[in-house]
C-alpha cells in the first residue's frame, strides 16, 4: 500500500505539473493583454509599460513560468490583478459553496442515474428499458443553461417552490444540484445497466436463484455490490469536475463558487485566478481518482492495489 502511494504521488505531482505547464502557455499565447484590462482604455503607453514591468509580464516564458512555480512550491497562488487580493484567499472563500454543490449534485445524479440503471437492467428488452435509455440520452446532450432555465421556468417563476438563484439555504441548492445532477445522470445510468447486467449473468447469481432466494435479494445483496464498482471511479472523476464548478450552471443560478470566480476571471483575463481555479480543480480531480482506487478494494476484495 505504501509503495503504491508513494508512485501515484509522485504521478499526480508530475500530472500537476503539466497541467500548470500547459495551462501557463496557453495563457501567455492569449491574443488579449491583462495589462489593458488593468490600466483601462485611457492609460497612457507608459502607464501600461509601468504595470507590465511591476508584474514581470515582460520577462520571457520560461522566467515568467519558473517564478510561478517557486511561488507556488510555498502555496502561493499570487495575487490577483483585478481585485488585488490573494487567490488563495479568494478561492478557499468559495470553497464552501462549491463543496456544498458538489455533495448535492453527486447525490443527485446517483440516486436519478443509479436508479434508472438498475430498473433498465431489470427491464432489459421491454419498453421501460428503451425509455429510460432515451431519457438518458437526452439528459446527457441536452445543454446545460437549457436544463437550467427549464427548472427555473417550471419551478421558481411558475411554481414558485424554489428561489431563482441565489445562496443560503437548502432551498437555493435544490435546483442547481438537479441541474447538474441530470446531466450527468445519463452517463450513471447507462454504465449502471451495462454493469449490472453483465453481473446478473455471473454464475453466482444463477446459484442464487436456483436456491429460491427472492428477486430482490439478489438484486441488492448480490449483484449491486458488485455492478457499482464501475461507477466508483466514475465518481472520483465527478468530484473534480464538480470542484471546478460547472461555470454555466452557477452562473445561471447566481451560485457563488470557484467555477462563477472562475469565470469572472476569464471575462476579465485575470490570469492568477484563471491559474488557481484551474490547478485546484485538476487537484480535486487526482485525489478523487486515488480515492476510488483505493476504497475499490474494500469493497471488493478481490482487487488489488499493484
Amino acid at each position: 500500500m505504501i509503495a503504491y502511494l508513494g508512485r501515484r504521488l509522485i504521478q499526480s505531482l508530475l500530472i500537476l505539473l503539466g497541467v500548470s505547464l500547459i495551462t501557463f502557455a496557453l495563457l501567455y499565447l492569449l491574443p488579449a493583454d491583462p495589462v489593458r484590462q488593468i490600466a483601462g482604455r485611457s492609460a497612457t503607453p507608459q502607464t501600461v509599460e509601468n504595470i507590465r514591468q511591476q508584474l514581470g509580464l515582460d520577462q520571457p516564458f520560461a522566467v515568467q513560468y519558473w517564478h510561478y512555480l517557486t511561488k507556488l512550491v510555498s502555496g502561493d497562488l499570487g495575487r490577483s490583478y483585478i481585485q488585488r487580493s490573494e487567490v488563495t484567499e479568494l478561492i478557499v472563500s468559495r470553497l464552501p459553496a462549491s463543496l456544498l454543490l458538489m455533495v448535492g449534485a453527486i447525490l443527485c445524479e446517483l440516486l436519478i442515474g443509479l436508479s434508472m440503471g438498475l430498473i433498465a437492467a431489470v427491464k432489459r428488452g421491454t419498453a421501460t428499458d428503451q425509455t429510460l435509455m432515451v431519457a438518458s440520452f437526452v439528459g446527457v446532450s441536452a445543454p446545460q443553461f437549457v436544463v437550467g432555465l427549464l427548472l427555473l421556468y417550471v419551478f421558481a417563476v411558475r411554481l414558485s417552490w424554489f428561489p431563482i438563484g441565489g445562496y443560503g439555504t437548502w432551498r437555493h441548492l435544490v435546483l442547481p444540484s438537479l441541474t447538474m445532477g441530470i446531466l450527468g445522470a445519463g452517463w450513471y445510468a447507462r454504465m449502471m445497466r451495462s454493469s449490472m447486467i453483465d453481473v446478473l449473468r455471473q454464475d453466482y447469481v444463477r446459484t442464487a436463484r436456483a436456491k429460491g432466494l427472492a428477486r430482490s435479494a439478489i438484486i441488492f445483496r448480490h449483484a449491486l455490490p458488485n455492478a457499482i464498482l464501475p461507477v466508483i471511479a466514475m465518481i472520483g472523476i465527478d468530484i473534480g469536475i464538480f470542484m471546478g464548478g460547472i461555470v454555466v450552471v452557477e452562473s445561471v443560478f447566481g451560485w457563488p463558487g470557484i467555477g462563477q470566480l472562475a469565470w469572472q476571471a476569464i471575462q476579465r483575463v485575470d490570469i492568477p485566478i484563471i491559474m488557481g481555479v484551474t490547478l485546484v480543480s485538476a487537484f480535486a480531480i487526482v485525489l478523487g481518482n486515488l480515492l476510488a482506487d483505493i476504497i475499490a478494494p474494500f469493497i471488493d476484495p478481490r482487487i488489488k492495489l499493484r
